[in-house]
């Protein structure tokens, strides 16, 4: 399961504290992105895991972040994976 939230700047020390000090969500791959890679303010969160952990994220974090859906949803991971193939490419270059 994948879920992205979007956290008020104000609200991510707080987020990121109470995300990565839970038994459970912390086991999930949390990543954290400012969201100025969607030209907004704040910081995305995006967290792949169980369900469970995923559900615990939504729980932990209610009041200070809030879901992303549709089509912002669909851009963030969009441009995470963009991300991440860059970074692959870099790491093909220097030991490949």
């Amino acid at each position: 399961m994948e879920i992205v939230l979007r956290v008020s700047p104000e609200n991510v020390d707080r987020a990121r504290s109470v995300l990565l000090n839970d038994d459970v969500v912390s086991r999930a791959n949390v990543l954290f992105r400012d969201a100025r890679i969607l030209e907004r303010d704040g910081y995305y969160v995006r967290i792949i895991g169980t369900e469970e952990q995923c559900s615990k994220a939504l729980e932990l974090t209610r009041g200070m972040a809030e879901e992303v859906k549709g089509e912002e949803r669909e851009a963030v991971l969009s441009k995470l994976r963009e991300e991440g193939d860059a970074a692959m490419k870099g790491f093909r270059m220097i030991f490949g």
